[in-house]
């Protein structure tokens, strides 16, 4: 049975006013802050919306289109829509979008509080000072400032200033329509302009634009009205707004009620509900934590209400989930954001019945923003490593000219990526993996309660793409110097190992956090037959020390299990390296709390933590420790991990023995993250040449110039 025929509900048409998209799927406004400096559209937008467009998506929504770019871009390079001039790139995309038959629908927002640039005066509902460390817009924070989380003044709008807007709003949607789009989405969630507009919570005016329900209205529903002024009742208009809040007097499931039925009143063609304000950043961003469907109850509430399409979005994955929830009319549509940028085929996939070649998003948040938006850089993925690459993109396109031999020491994430393109474009690699099972440093994640799914299906995923592939793999097998000259080039990609730092007393007592967080799940379909691996078992008082999100998830693991936790770190702030909105969830979770939407079971102990701090001595049941003002601290303990980590360097002399070009990646290279490891592993692969050559920097070079290639001989 086909996808189409499995999942009919999916595939089934829907008008959305006027028009018709020809399924159920919609990628979901999404800022990927890929276009030129100027505003304009450049070539990485068209080719990663168009990417989108070609895997079958019914709506392609452009993210963060400003309508004022003096006053507020989305990111800094966002699109812009204020002039004339942005038409004719606008234009090209929209017609890039359409050559796949999918609905080019871009997404009006300004960012009002949340503003990245302009950097300072910004602008919102009314005056106030904001606080948001995850934000895009967040204060700059420079490495000598005392004070790391620094309030942000924002100053708010006078009356004039609003009207500007509309007009401002409604004639950046004109252009779109000039452009030859489909109609436009406007941004009215995540406390960005017009959400703070819609909030209780955030709006403060005392004018017509604030108070009661219908004045916290008047601002979305008199932008509606002068786009259809300008561009005509049948050019559709969809409004996506946050359904919940999560905050104490802001908009919850009774407002959402309100606020659906008013926006179809006013000429919405269809309702896109969202959650949260930046205040609340766990329900939006919905790190690894949340469930599947979690966000069902919104739209559940809304559809009985309205006559107009209902879209739903949030962590969804699963396409018979997806469709089932069509069918039982919980909600119309489905909206999906960074299942997109991981795997851009889902509905193509789904489709063809190939579900388990889809790329599951991992929800880890830090390709797609900590280490992109929220870091002004462009959109990326850390398990998708052509995201927002365009040399990457364009690299992935090309077979090899010859087969190479290459020799990968090491089966983690950045092995198996190299790996799998290395075999997708015609070469020839062998991973050689020291342990039972191929994953590396993400089967540290199998006993981490928040991460053990999502990561088991990106290492599945990975694991079956091995075998589809035919890669040969030499488990449990350390390569001899002689074997390895076999190849003509090496990949040492054998990740990072933890060490213990110098300290008095009893060393030996330090375990390794890899043993204490080892998995244990005979169940696994990939488990080693005839393996008996255990992790370490630990006392009630626990010590975590070091940092990164090898204590990161220590903590997770043993709050969970009940056991009274202590992390010293020499950082001044522990998880600083950590996917942020991560660490926000873990932060409540370690003190007895949880964030918004979730209900998880209270830790049985609150975690401590030293910060600035080390351990100077240990003894048979104590350690002490020394704080950054030099204060020494007692503290009873039956075990202490080790969560600091290096690159694994064990394979360094053999491998250079070899003679052969070694290129090192991932955490072998420095211990970072998943994002990290797929993009080198990948980078490698896509840049394998017959003629290899090695600059005075030690990395490989491709694409050489045919006269350069003439004068070195190749």
């Amino acid at each position: 049975m086909n996808g189409k025929e499995k999942y009919p509900h999916l595939f089934e048409p829907i008008q959305i006013g006027s028009i018709v998209a020809k399924n159920r799927i919609v990628f979901e406004p999404t800022a990927i802050s890929c276009g030129n400096a100027d505003g304009s559209i450049s070539e990485l937008d068209i080719l990663q919306y168009t990417e989108i467009a070609r895997g079958g998506y019914g709506i392609i929504s452009m993210g963060g289109v400003t309508p004022d770019s003096k006053t507020g871009r989305v990111t800094v390079t966002g699109i812009i829509a204020d002039d004339d001039n942005y038409i004719p790139g606008l234009t090209r995309l929209a017609r890039s979008i359409h050559k796949y038959g999918a609905l080019a629908i871009p997404q009006i927002q300004h960012p009002g509080r949340q503003c990245p640039m302009p950097k300072y005066s910004i602008m919102s509902t009314n005056d106030t000072v904001v606080k948001l460390p995850w934000s895009a817009g967040r204060e700059v924070v420079y490495a000598s400032a005392q004070e790391k989380d620094p309030d942000k003044p924002v100053r708010g709008m006078t009356t004039e200033e609003v009207l500007e807007q509309i007009d401002l709003w409604s004639e950046a949607a004109f252009r779109c329509m000039q452009a030859e789009m489909d109609g436009v989405y406007l941004h009215a969630a995540h406390g960005y302009l017009m959400s703070a507009f819609m909030s209780p919570y955030l709006n403060r005016r005392i004018d017509r634009f604030g108070g009661s329900f219908e004045n916290r209205m008047r601002f979305p529903l008199a932008v509606i009205k002068e786009i259809h002024n300008k561009c005509g009742d049948d050019f559709p208009v969809i409004v996506r707004y946050s359904a919940n809040e999560w905050v104490p007097g802001g908009i919850d499931t009774e407002e959402s009620k309100k606020i659906s039925v008013a926006l179809e009143e006013g000429g919405a063609a269809a309702v896109d509900l969202s959650q949260c304000i930046q205040e609340t950043p766990g329900a939006g961003f919905d790190p690894m934590h949340y469930k599947e469907g979690w966000t069902l109850y919104s739209s559940e509430a809304v559809k009985p209400l309205v006559n107009i399409p209902v879209i739903i979005s949030h962590a969804l994955r699963n396409p018979e989930f997806c469709d089932k929830v069509i069918a039982e009319g919980r909600t119309d549509m489905i909206g999906m954001c960074r299942q997109a940028l991981a795997d851009p085929y889902w509905p193509v996939k789904t489709q063809l019945g190939k579900e388990k070649k889809i790329r599951k998003c991992i929800s880890c948040l830090t390709g797609c923003w900590q280490e992109s938006l929220m870091s002004r850089k462009e959109i990326a993925c850390a398990i998708n490593p052509m995201c927002g690459n365009l040399d990457l993109y364009k690299m992935d396109k090309k077979k090899a000219s010859r087969p190479i031999k290459v020799a990968i020491v090491g089966g983690g994430p950045a092995g198996m990526e190299a790996a799998r393109w290395a075999t997708l474009r015609g070469h020839k690699p062998t991973i050689f993996e020291k342990s039972d099972e191929l994953g590396g440093a993400i089967l540290g994640c199998c006993l981490v309660p928040e991460k053990q799914e999502k990561m088991k299906w990106y290492a599945d995923w990975l694991r079956n793409e091995m075998k589809d592939l035919g890669v040969d793999i030499r488990m449990s097998h350390v390569p001899s110097v002689d074997e390895l000259k076999e190849y003509e080039i090496i990949l040492n990609a054998t990740g990072a190992v933890s060490y213990v730092p110098e300290v008095s007393g009893q060393k030996e007592r330090v375990i390794p956090f890899e043993e204490a967080i080892a998995c244990p799940k005979s169940t696994c379909e990939f488990y080693p037959e005839g393996s008996d691996r255990k992790n370490r078992k630990l006392g009630e008082k626990v010590i975590i020390w070091g940092d990164h999100y090898a204590a990161a998830d220590m903590v997770a693991f043993l709050g969970a299990a009940g056991k009274d936790v202590t992390v010293v770190t020499d950082r001044d702030e522990f998880g600083s390296s950590v996917e942020v909105i991560h660490m926000y969830v873990l932060r409540k979770r370690m003190a007895q709390g949880d964030a918004e939407a979730l209900s998880s079971k209270p830790y049985k102990y609150p975690v401590k933590v030293m910060q600035g701090s080390s351990i100077a001595e240990i003894h048979d049941r104590e350690v002490v420790v020394v704080d950054k003002l030099l204060n020494r601290h007692k503290i009873e303990v039956d075990d202490i991990v080790s969560c600091y980590t290096k690159p694994n360097t064990e394979m360094v002399d053999v491998l250079n023995e070899t003679g052969l070009p070694v290129i090192t990646v991932g955490d072998a290279k420095s211990p970072r993250n998943v994002h990290s490891a797929v993009k080198e592993g990948a980078t490698f692969a896509c840049k394998l040449d017959p003629n290899i050559l090695m600059n005075s920097n030690g990395e490989t070079v491709d694409d050489l110039p045919i006269d350069v290639q003439k004068e070195l001989g190749f």
